[in-house]
């Protein structure tokens, strides 16, 4: 039976209804967690998590401190459609007897942590406990690129893309079959799945060799989606797109890709986000080299133009307006150096993404940035060599080795690498820096405790820390 008028008037106010409810009663807190690939987000949230149910080490947070939590504990995601985020077995993966970093984002999941908080405030004598929801959400970084395709054209995109591979030796496949083939034949499927098979293949591994910008996203995770015509595209040189042609077809499938895949995924997830985590992996680009850090700091310019960012009040929340409040720009792997280094790790970050801070803050958003690490995997030691202390961090490599290593000193001043960066160096006039693959650390914990991190208790007070106490 068709839905009656009645029934259509309903369910808005139905939403606004439960909304109302959210609000007063039960409020609920969306907290995107957004990186881009191997930043660590899968490991942020399981950590998060599980120290926020074993605050143990999570004294930078007033709630903690002020002993407002009285129990934290998972419940079933509002989201229906969604995967549930697989936190046990993460969590599993982390604090084995043999302990590995679990598999990356493949997929948008989704999970929430209840608090039930004793009462603050001046009326707080008068009141019961309260209770807070807070829904996370994971969705691959290879998605996150996607958001800076939605005010390109095809020609525009595809100038970008052909102007920046002669700079990868990935792309030299694709580079022949571009130079072979005229934009204005007529379109013929064949030539558009060879196309879009070798463009896919430069993708994949330009990701695995570092490079951040490696739209479109989708192609690298393409799901159930894999086959189909908006995933077959690539871009090509400059033409009159006439009717029938090759680049008529290309730019066709490149804007359903926008309108089909892209924004739908903006509008159910990103858009109602309240408060977001940018999860960024600045030590692997610096090791790099100055292209990649580069094409790191462009990439997050470009993504995060599509944030929302801005002050939220009552009734934006009612008309589902939402915008996101608060972002947290967090470098990662900050175990991976000294703790002499994380002013100048912190800083690097922020230059990076000054920007994109600088427009949110304008928004009436509210902006931090830190240096952590999710779970730690060294510990720190100085040594003494030819005459001097040396600042070192140790842990066990992925193949099982211990080693005790100096990663290089970042400069005080970020612009001594994003300088060189931007003017197209291809490698640093001083300094060396190195990046060794952690495993996991053994764990051995007490009661109460979480798992070991760096600042996660900071920014977790700076995301949430408000809506606790």
């Amino acid at each position: 039976m068709p839905p009656s008028l009645t029934d259509l008037i309903s369910r808005p106010l139905e939403a606004i209804g439960d909304t109302v409810s959210e609000a007063f009663f039960e409020p609920v807190l969306r907290v995107g967690v957004t990186g881009l690939s191997r930043a660590g987000k899968t490991v942020f949230i399981t950590a998060l998590v599980h120290n926020l149910m074993e605050p143990g080490r999570m004294q930078r947070m007033r709630a903690v401190q002020q002993g407002l939590i009285q129990g934290a504990y998972l419940q079933p995601q509002p989201d229906m459609t969604l995967p549930r985020f697989d936190y046990e077995a993460h969590l599993a993966s982390l604090t084995g007897d043999h302990p590995r970093w679990p598999d990356g984002t493949r997929a948008v999941s989704e999970l929430r942590l209840s608090f039930r908080l004793a009462p603050s405030g001046l009326l707080g004598g008068l009141t019961g406990p309260r209770k807070l929801h807070l829904d996370i959400v994971d969705y691959p970084g290879e998605w996150l690129l996607d958001l800076g395709l939605m005010g390109k054209t095809y020609a525009d995109w595809s100038a970008e893309v052909l102007a920046r591979l002669p700079l990868r030796p990935e792309a030299d496949a694709f580079r022949a079959r571009i130079d072979g083939i005229d934009p204005e034949k007529r379109f013929e499927e064949a030539d558009a799945q060879d196309l879009a098979r070798l463009f896919t293949t430069y993708l994949n591994t330009a990701r695995e060799n570092g490079w951040s910008d490696c739209t479109p996203g989708r192609f690298l995770l393409p799901g159930d989606l894999a086959g189909s015509p908006v995933l077959t595209f690539a871009p090509l040189p400059p033409s009159e797109a006439k009717r029938g042609t090759l680049a008529r077809e290309m730019a066709r499938r490149f804007e359903a890709y926008k309108s089909q895949v892209v924004r739908p995924f903006f509008e159910t997830h990103f858009a109602k986000l309240d408060r977001q985590v940018v999860l960024i992996d600045v030590l692997e680009a610096v090791h790099r080299g100055p292209m990649a850090l580069e094409d790191q700091r462009r990439t997050m310019a470009e993504v995060l133009q599509a944030f929302r960012p801005g002050a939220n009040g009552f009734f934006s929340s009612l008309l589902r307006g939402k915008r996101v409040e608060k972002i947290l720009f967090a470098a990662t792997k900050a175990d991976h150096l000294h703790h002499t280094q994380h002013p100048r790790l912190t800083a690097l970050a922020e230059a990076m993404l000054r920007e994109a801070r600088d427009r949110a803050r304008f928004s009436g958003a509210e902006t931090a940035a830190l240096s952590i690490a999710a779970l730690r995997a060294t510990v720190e030691e100085t040594r003494s060599h030819a005459g001097a202390e040396v600042d070192l961090v140790r842990g066990r490599l992925t193949d099982g080795r211990q080693v005790a290593v100096n990663a290089g000193a970042l400069p005080d001043d970020p612009a001594r690498l994003l300088s060189p960066a931007r003017e197209g160096a291809d490698r640093w006039l001083q300094g060396d820096y190195g990046v060794m693959q952690f495993a996991p650390p053994v764990q051995s914990r007490l009661p109460g405790q979480g798992l070991p991190h760096i600042r996660l208790d900071a920014a977790a007070e700076f995301l949430i820390g408000d809506r606790l106490v």
